[in-house]
């Protein structure tokens, strides 16, 4: 079953790329006593997830962050050298934490993961955002096919 706005996220860790290499960002590091924006794409470095999802948040960062957002967060079943990798060519700076969430383990506990295993991608998330306030998804976004929903504009209102 997949999460729904006024559910409670699960509990879990991402991996972040530190200035000392890898590290580990759990939930509660991430949401709790925040409001966060948290986006999901299939996969870095593909061809929407570079030209249309991210960009829409980096180039937005500042209307987001004035609607008292705390963190702009953005996860993929891909590991924290690829996320870092695409975070750097994409010029996110700080505005964009990039989790990765290298064996989908996180997608599958939201039930919002698919296999693309036919495609030779491997289970990888599904495309959408989200809006949590303290642990708490106040809004949800799903593209069940293609983009259009979950980008900074629609998440956001902006």
């Amino acid at each position: 079953m997949a999460i729904k706005q006024g559910d409670k996220l699960p509990a879990g860790t991402f991996k972040v790329m530190g200035a000392e290499g890898p590290k580990d960002v759990s939930t509660d590091e991430l949401f709790k006593g925040k409001k966060v924006v948290l986006f999901s794409v299939p996969g870095a470095f593909t061809p929407t997830c570079s030209k249309q999802h991210l960009p829409s948040y980096v180039n937005n960062f500042d209307k987001i962050k004035a609607q008292g957002v705390d963190t702009v967060a953005c996860m993929a079943v891909n590991d924290v050298f690829v996320m870092d990798a695409w975070g750097k060519s994409q010029n996110v700076g700080n505005k964009v934490m990039m989790l990765a969430d290298g064996d989908g383990d996180y997608a599958k506990k939201l039930g919002l993961e698919f296999d693309l295993r036919g495609k030779g991608l491997g289970v990888r998330g599904k495309r959408w955002s989200m809006v949590v306030n303290d642990g708490t998804v106040e809004k949800l976004n799903i593209d069940e096919s293609g983009y259009g929903l979950s980008g900074a504009e629609q998440t956001c209102g902006i």
